[in-house]
């Protein structure tokens, strides 16, 4: 890749950045999972007095069971508006919430999906679509639960919708599928799913994100979430492994000599407590990677970049850990992974999206093209994104997206129908 920051007329332009995991309806829930849950019987709430990833998860089926074509048109948009402000141009939208609240389909049944294509196209960022198959509640293939209902479905019905989706791809549309974890998709749904795709359609997957999911599947499958994937599917580049959280050495080399993208999200992570990736062995092994912004606890690139390092720094008591050999920029090293990584999980490898970061900001005071990088990510909050461009349309001017207040509007209304 070339430098992938150069100078313009009053700022400085790099292309714009892959988000390769979303989750939009969980834009509604930021901070609202910040209290300690209480015990319960039922297994729900805090254990030993400790929250976790399954504390949380409460307090996301309450809004999951709420929302409604409507409202999840809204909270997109919004979340949109502020992934293309922060400098994101492309999301990959991971989406589960699929069917009616008790589990019936809506009529037609893509309108959840086609909430957020509606979404994606008001507001101009480029969407891969990832529809999401949610089959089981645990390792053991036990039901889903009644709050799971809605994501659930069986392979035929799961693949007449993929079919449904792919027939409005567009340029700035691109629909690939997700299987849930492998809790949630038992392996001959897998294998049929995918025969069925075409062999550049992108499968994503959450894995190996919390401990106790290493643990559950160690119990039933006598083998680690990643090291059971690549003993039965044929992974390869066209697959992203979103967390990837809990690996073994073997494992994380493994990935890496596979093809396949890691799609990691620090904030997320850091938030829900699952743990921290192991970035260094796996950048030594040539592994591909990007960011995304999962529950947008956080919608920043400079954030999950940021704490991308500064966790592996509190882990080692080390400093600038993720330079590239040869190089000597964290900034640029990071910048570039994401950039790389991200295009390729995205599919929008060439196109004309493009962020110009304020030159006259007294952070930039100063700046060349060999330190831009460090300091947007490593020196503050202070937005510095000033347009974005979208295949040549600009959707972000003196930083704000062009329809702003009206798609705000719209989500306050939403929000407050949710809340009520």
């Amino acid at each position: 890749m070339n430098d992938p920051i150069t100078r313009v007329p009053g700022g400085w332009r790099l292309p714009g950045i892959p988000n390769l995991h979303s989750h939009a309806f969980q834009r509604a829930i930021a901070g609202l999972a910040e209290r300690r849950a209480a015990p319960s019987r039922d297994g729900s709430g805090a254990r030993n007095g400790h929250d976790s990833f399954w504390t949380w998860r409460e307090t996301m089926y309450r809004f999951a069971a709420r929302m409604t074509p409507d409202t999840m048109r809204a909270v997109a948009a919004q979340l949109y508006v502020e992934m293309l402000e922060a400098g994101y141009t492309s999301v990959c939208e991971f989406h589960y919430l699929h069917h009616q609240p008790d589990g019936r389909p809506y009529a037609p049944a893509d309108a959840m999906s086609a909430a957020l294509v509606e979404a994606a196209h008001e507001t101009g960022i480029r969407l891969t679509l990832l529809p999401v198959l949610y089959m089981t509640g645990g390792f053991d293939g036990r039901p889903l639960s009644e709050r799971q209902r809605r994501f659930g479905h069986e392979v035929d019905a799961f693949l007449r919708l993929v079919e449904m989706l792919r027939a409005r791809e567009a340029a700035g549309l691109r629909v690939g599928v997700a299987f849930h974890s492998l809790r949630a998709v038992p392996e001959a749904a897998m294998h049929v799913v995918l025969a069925a795709l075409p062999a550049d359609a992108p499968v994503h997957i959450h894995i190996a994100e919390q401990v106790g999911e290493v643990q559950d599947c160690l119990a039933v499958r006598d083998a680690r979430p990643v090291e059971w994937l690549y003993d039965h599917v044929a992974v390869d580049a066209r697959w992203i492994l979103v967390h990837a959280t809990h690996m073994t050495p073997a494992e994380t080399a493994r990935i890496a000599a596979s093809g396949a993208t890691v799609a990691l999200c620090p904030t997320t992570e850091a938030n829900l407590g699952d743990g921290l990736f192991p970035l260094r062995a796996y950048l030594d092994a040539g592994g591909r990677w990007g960011i995304g912004s999962d529950s947008h606890i956080s919608i920043s690139p400079v954030e999950e970049l940021r704490w991308l390092e500064y966790g592996q720094r509190l882990a080692t008591g080390h400093r600038n850990i993720a330079v590239a050999a040869g190089s000597h920029n964290v900034g640029t090293t990071l910048l570039r992974g994401a950039l790389a990584g991200g295009a390729h999980a995205t599919g929008f490898a060439s196109v004309d999206d493009t962020v110009v970061l304020d030159a006259d900001a007294p952070i930039l005071a100063g700046a060349t093209a060999d330190d831009v990088a460090d300091r947007w990510i490593f020196s503050g909050n202070r937005p510095l994104v000033r347009e974005v461009h979208v295949g040549g349309r600009k959707r972000v001017d003196d930083g704000r997206h062009v329809d702003r207040d009206a798609i705000a509007a719209r989500y306050r209304d939403a929000v407050r129908t949710l809340m009520a």
